[in-house]
């Protein structure tokens, strides 16, 4: 799918739609240093009122079952976007090396991404947070 509405404010660099009450979801996302290789980086929160991510909604991306990684017209959802950045996170740190370790290779990143699904949910209830849900529409 391609990104065609999904424009980081500046038209240019990667976009990465994630659950911003997911304590996991924030520290990953922070950690990676995607700039280092993809150059300007946005980050959204799926639980804002963002346009983007009620355009992904509309397209059928359940921010529930996965973060979204949008670069160089494609859209990656879920185990798809983990793998994508782990592809494109550069060596800079152990947990980028740990990272593109374990998720660079599709086959893992499938069977892994479940798992982080499940510890999501479990945080999130443990902090008496809710899913995401679908956003409101205008």
């Amino acid at each position: 799918m391609t990104t065609a509405g999904l424009q980081t404010e500046h038209g240019e660099g990667a976009l990465v739609v994630y659950d911003g009450e997911c304590i996991f979801c924030q520290n990953y996302v922070q950690m990676l240093r995607l700039q280092e290789s993809v150059g300007p980086v946005e980050l959204v929160d799926a639980r804002s009122d963002d346009a983007r991510v009620r355009e992904l909604t509309a397209r059928g991306y359940d921010m529930d079952e996965g973060m979204v990684f949008a670069y160089q017209n494609r859209v990656y959802h879920g185990s798809d976007a983990v793998n994508a950045l782990a592809l494109l996170t550069s060596p800079s740190t152990f947990f980028n090396r740990a990272n593109a370790l374990v998720l660079s290779r599709p086959t893992i990143a499938r069977l892994v991404y479940p798992w982080l699904k499940l510890g999501r949910r479990l945080t999130l209830r443990l902090r008496g947070r809710s899913l995401i849900g679908k956003p409101p529409h205008r």
